[in-house]
C-alpha cells in the first residue's frame, strides 16, 4: 500500500486575463513569480507549494508533439483556494488588501474558533485567508 500523501504540491486557478492575474498575485499579494509562459500560464511560489494560474483557452488545447505531454485541462468560472495565514497576521492581511482597494467579501468565525475572510481576484475567483486551526492543523 502506498504511503499517505505528504500534502498538496500545487493548486490551480483559471483566469482569462493573465496580465491582471500577474499584477494581482505578484504585486498585491506579493507572491514570488516562478515563471510565465506567454498567454498560457503563470506559476507563483506560495509557502512550500506552488499556485498555478492558467488561461483555460490555452490549457484545453492538446500539447504540441515536441512539448511536454501534459493532458488538456481547464475550467471556466470562479474557483476557490485558501491561503494559510498565521492567526496573528490575519488583520494585517485584511489591512493590506483594503489598502489595495480589494473588498473583503465576508469574515467567518468557524465552530473550531478559527477565523477566516474571503475576497476575490480580478477573475472572480474566491480567495480565503484562514488560520490553520480551521482544519486542526498546527
Amino acid at each position: 500500500m502506498a504511503a499517505p500523501f505528504e500534502g498538496i504540491l500545487e493548486t490551480a486557478l483559471y483566469v482569462d486575463d493573465l496580465d491582471a492575474a500577474e499584477a494581482f498575485y505578484g504585486s498585491v499579494l506579493g507572491l514570488e513569480k516562478i515563471s510565465r509562459a506567454g498567454n498560457r500560464h503563470i506559476f507563483f511560489r506560495c509557502g512550500p507549494g506552488v499556485l498555478l494560474i492558467f488561461n483555460p483557452a490555452e490549457t484545453t488545447k492538446p500539447p504540441p508533439a515536441d512539448g511536454l505531454q501534459v493532458p488538456p485541462h481547464g475550467t471556466h468560472g470562479p474557483g476557490h483556494m485558501c491561503f494559510r495565514v498565521p492567526a496573528g497576521q490575519l488583520g494585517a492581511w485584511e489591512d493590506k488588501l483594503k489598502a489595495a482597494g480589494i473588498a473583503i467579501e465576508t469574515e467567518v468565525l468557524w465552530p473550531s474558533s478559527a477565523r477566516s475572510f474571503y475576497f476575490r481576484d480580478p477573475a472572480g475567483n474566491s480567495l480565503e485567508c484562514a488560520e490553520a486551526s480551521l482544519w486542526n492543523l498546527n
